[in-house]
């Protein structure tokens, strides 16, 4: 039997055993349930070119050139691959039927990438082996990873070793367009350059071409089984990413008999499950995680392994109706995550940020939340006096609507009037509360009407957004009190709407939407930007008593709603100087600890958030911490506290700027 007929074979059989296990796998994604994401094509293309072909995350690091070379080395040579495949099946077709001034380019460009990919899987292989690396995180020296770099590494010596035996052999007329395999050739002794058999190049061709014929199949056939088989989903699901921010969340019918949030994982959609199968376990979700990053039990990466090593161990169970053996959520084990690490999420954004392949984790938290909180009643304990506070008084603390009013004792404030007022100025739970975010609130309104603006406010009828009653997975309270306000503001034909909270923002602005409600929401930090920019408030100085600042990106305003420049602009026009940043800054920011309900909650485990960024921050040395989130103003002065760091001030943007405002004293 010839070599031909051994691997046309050993082909097929890879062939099929590749189509079987990729089959067993991605036929599970149609478990989950329906999701429109073949909407908007032209955008889908260009995300999936701009991430999954450009690379756009991965090149965002600076290791990440050697991850892009080896990715589009595999492109690239799937032409040299295919060639080799077609012309092992079928020796009277190749690439060689080409005209020579087709054929030459090809051939120079398959032997530079190939010498390339060797180099990048070298530098990969020692980057693994000889420096110190993030190991608590990912298991990078893991035998599956040795073992794909291995195999690439085996299909460039081969594909030189092959193409250098045929130049030896004298086989090669284009050998000139070949660099790396005319040296490749010099390797090997005994070439007479008349094609003989008994000149000793011959049977290192034939073994240098099994070789790369078995690694080739071997490689097929580890692909389905292996976490490479991101290889296979990572560009898709780059295509089906989510093409806004994750500043919103998907409704829910609520009628007798459905079930919420998700328990069992063909409750997730079939885009979640996709999620799972395209983790290229790289890590870097993980390691911009608040949660993981304070030592918490949450690991972001492991919430996407979860839900593949759980869908593929209750295959069985899934696919004949039976209930599944391993549980979603429940106590530590493979498969299964649990209550503690779902609760430790600040729904932050970084995880989805990082993700190289636009994995969603975040959004599959809070489902996981949803269920727990609307079928089992199953949350921690704190939260039950925020829930009954939220629905019985429309305030996290349950305070009486009737103490709205009470920020404003010492101003001239006005209702909103329809048809007369420009702006509601939406106050907020924590504006309207808070004692210290009460002087904001003041400093706000002192603009406000420093600039000439027509604004009013609610007063008693003012009613909380809900933001973190729908991140903590209360959909139904949130619900009920978003139709409440939609009715409200539409009852008093409001327009638009000033904010100081990003929470407030985020979910008037986003969230509302979903129930009929566009309206013009501001946030203040880019209305304080433009009055500014256009000169309606004029600061009497530059204020320079806060000495050197720092500004604090919080999450729900940057990362969720791409506002950024805006309070940089700010701080540098009234002081005079662009604000000093974080380590972690703008979308690599660091969570303060307080978004998706976190803020009424307490940390059992590790280190508290607020506590690490409030350290980042020192370790810039600044006199002053600028934030633009009620928030983000509490975990700061509390972590200026915790850490003994009693001289650091912490402002708000709008409290910088009434300080500018204010009349020059003689």
């Amino acid at each position: 039997m010839n070599h031909t007929a051994i691997f046309t074979i050993l082909f097929i059989a890879a062939t099929a055993v590749f189509c079987s296990l990729a089959w067993r796998r991605l036929s599970l994604v149609s478990l989950g349930k329906a999701e429109n994401r073949f909407d908007k094509i032209p955008q889908r293309i260009w995300e999936m070119v701009l991430f999954a072909f450009g690379q756009k995350k991965v090149l965002a690091r600076p290791f990440g050139i050697n991850h892009f070379i080896i990715f589009w080395s595999f492109l690239i040579l799937l032409a040299a691959n295919g060639d080799f495949i077609v012309s092992g099946l079928f020796p009277s077709i190749s690439l060689r039927l080409l005209p020579d001034p087709f054929l030459a380019p090809l051939l120079f460009l398959f032997d530079i990438v190939s010498l390339f990919a060797l180099i990048a899987i070298i530098i990969a292989t020692g980057r693994r082996l000889l420096f110190k690396l993030d190991t608590q995180y990912v298991k990078r020296r893991s035998f599956e990873g040795f073992l794909i770099l291995t195999f690439i590494a085996l299909l460039m010596i081969a594909y030189f070793g092959l193409h250098g035996a045929e130049i030896a052999l004298g086989r090669e007329h284009l050998a000139g367009w070949m660099p790396v395999s005319t040296l490749a050739a010099g390797l090997f002794s005994g070439g007479c350059g008349s094609g003989c058999n008994s000149c000793g190049v011959v049977p290192w061709l034939i073994f240098w071409w099994w070789v790369h014929a078995g690694v080739l199949l071997a490689f097929m056939i580890f692909l389905p089984i292996s976490k490479h088989m991101h290889i296979l989903t990572a560009i898709p699901n780059c295509f089906f990413g989510a093409l806004e921010k994750p500043n919103t969340q998907p409704r829910e019918e609520f009628i007798v008999g459905n079930s919420y949030g998700v328990d069992r994982v063909t409750d997730f959609t079939w885009k979640d499950l996709l999620d799972s199968f395209s983790c290229t376990e790289c890590g870097r979700c993980q390691e911009a995680c608040p949660a993981t990053a304070t030592n918490k039990p949450l690991n972001p990466r492991q919430i996407i392994h979860a839900i593949k090593t759980n869908l593929l161990a209750n295959r069985s169970e899934l696919t004949s109706g039976a209930a599944p053996k391993i549980p979603l959520v429940g106590a530590e084990g493979e498969g299964t995550n649990t209550e503690e690490a779902i609760w430790a999420c600040t729904t932050c954004g970084a995880c989805m940020e990082a993700c190289p392949v636009l994995i969603e984790q975040m959004p599959k938290i809070i489902k996981l939340r949803r269920h727990l909180v609307e079928m089992k009643s199953q949350f921690p304990e704190e939260l039950l006096n925020l829930f009954e506070n939220m629905e019985q008084r429309s305030n996290p603390w349950g305070i009486a609507p009737t103490e709205r009013t009470k920020w404003s004792a010492t101003m001239d404030v006005k209702p909103f009037e329809a048809g007369q007022t420009e702006y509601l100025f939406y106050i907020g739970c924590a504006g309207t509360f808070d004692s210290r975010q009460k002087h904001v609130t003041v400093a706000l309104a002192t603009i406000l009407d420093s600039a000439g603006i027509s604004w009013g406010v609610l007063g008693k009828e003012e009613k909380c957004c809900g933001d973190s009653a729908r991140r903590l997975g209360n959909e139904y309270l949130f619900e009920k009190m978003a139709k409440e306000n939609v009715e409200l503001f539409t009852s008093k034909k409001i327009t638009k709407v000033i904010t100081q909270c990003p929470h407030c923002f985020s979910t008037l602005r986003n969230d509302y939407r979903q129930y009929g409600l566009e309206i013009e929401v501001i946030h203040h930090a880019e209305l304080l930007q433009k009055l500014l920019a256009e000169g309606r408030i004029k600061p009497n100085r530059e204020v320079t008593e806060l000495g050197s600042i720092i500004y604090h990106d919080s999450c729900y305003l940057g990362r969720h709603n791409d506002i950024y420049d805006q309070p940089r602009e700010v701080i540098a026009k009234v002081t005079g100087a662009a604000p000093k940043e974080f380590g972690r800054n703008r979308e690599n920011g660091f969570c303060c600890g307080a978004g998706g309900g976190r803020m009424w909650m307490e940390e059992h485990s590790g280190e508290r958030i607020n506590n690490a960024r409030v350290t980042e921050a020192l370790q810039e040395s600044p006199d002053t911490i600028c934030v633009a989130c009620p928030y983000c103003m509490t975990m700061f002065e509390d972590g200026v506290k915790d850490v003994n760091a009693g001289g650091v001030r912490i402002k708000d943007i709008a409290e910088v700027v009434a300080e500018g405002l204010r009349p020059l004293q003689n």
